[in-house]
């Protein structure tokens, strides 16, 4: 292996930590153009590493007290103003081959959902119709069960790989991903590189019928043309989350340019100049209002990474005058805690991977 380039920048700065790679390594490198909100500040560091090996020799040689966050193609993440510190990685083509062999799939975990139904439809192999309704990568569905019309990863999932954070090799079986909603139990400081799914024998032309079926669904009723992240909560059992939001009157909703989606009311929007600050505030406002007014707290779907550039309002409070929050009442709901500003991997994430 041989070192990345360094380049010129103050003495300390991460990156002249950085053990050498195939891949590549950047200093600073904004977030904001490659998330779907287009907002968020810089990674500390960036690696997109060459394959399964290189990422491997890079962890197992990186020291432990370094934070590692995973993204994909950051569909369904917001990443804070402040960026991402410690070493942000993201996947890339050594990680999108798909591979079709009898009713089976072989997808790397950088490799589009929208992208692996297409290779199994043309194989002849159904069930994989659902995957081209998520909007994510491979790993962001192992990560975080990824569903959508009425199917999900565990459905057909056969195994996973995965490095862990000291560099080890990980095989994961169906079982062993530990799958609930919208939930895996694998380690968090793993990285997905790769699935093995199975489908069943069909049609290629009633699958394809069934993904423009899907797709025209998801056009009639999500802002699939907006700056979003997707659907922003998950939803609670017995409840579907957008009809929670609009019962709260939260259809709408915003702060600056950051606003509930009139469409689907799941989905936060950026119309333009929103901050992730306004985005983050937006939900848990709603979380506030809809715990108000049904007693229900919502789950966020959508991962959040990073630090915020300053600190913020007590959690619930409106941080634009157009949001207030009402006498008496609870600052936020119990939420769920923030996660930490070291982040870990995304859930729909993207080998994590958002």
């Amino acid at each position: 292996m041989t070192a990345a380039p360094r380049m010129s920048l103050p003495d300390g700065h991460l990156i002249q930590r950085m053990p050498a790679v195939r891949g590549r390594l950047s200093a600073d490198a904004p977030l904001a153009p490659v998330t779907w909100f287009r907002v968020g500040g810089p990674a500390e560091v960036m690696f997109r590493p060459a394959d399964a090996d290189d990422l491997a020799d890079f962890l197992a040689a990186l020291p432990a007290e370094v934070p590692v966050t995973v993204i994909g193609v950051a569909s369904n993440l917001l990443v804070r103003d402040g960026g991402v510190p410690g070493v942000t990685i993201r996947l890339g083509r050594g990680f999108t081959d798909i591979l079709a062999d009898g009713m089976t799939l072989t997808a790397g975990a950088a490799a589009l959902d929208l992208n692996v139904a297409m290779v199994a439809r043309d194989a002849g192999i159904a069930g994989l119709e659902f995957l081209s309704g998520i909007p994510g990568t491979i790993g962001g569905a192992l990560r975080m069960n990824g569903g959508a019309y009425g199917r999900e990863l565990a459905d057909v999932l056969v195994s996973a790989t995965a490095v862990a954070r000291d560099g080890r090799r990980l095989e994961f079986s169906h079982a062993g991903m530990g799958f609930t909603y919208r939930h895996s139990a694998a380690p968090e400081d793993c990285i997905f590189t790769g699935a093995v799914l199975r489908g069943e024998p069909g049609n290629p032309l009633e699958i394809a019928r069934r993904m423009a079926e899907i797709s025209d669904k998801r056009a009639d009723s999500q802002p699939v043309r907006s700056r979003t992240g997707g659907s922003t909560f998950k939803n609670p059992e017995g409840h579907k989350a957008w009809e929670l939001i609009d019962k709260a009157g939260c259809r709408g909703l915003s702060i600056g340019d950051a606003q509930v989606s009139e469409k689907h009311c799941n989905f936060l929007i950026n119309n333009g100049t929103a901050t992730a600050a306004q985005l983050e505030a937006l939900g848990e406002e709603v979380r506030r209002r809809v715990f108000e007014t049904s007693g229900v707290t919502l789950e966020w779907e959508i991962k959040r990474i990073g630090v915020e550039l300053s600190p913020s309002p007590p959690r619930g409070e409106g941080r634009d005058e157009g949001v207030r929050r009402q006498p008496n009442a609870p600052a936020g709901g119990s939420p769920s805690p923030q996660p930490s500003p070291r982040g870990g991997e995304g859930e729909t994430a993207d080998g994590g991977h958002a």
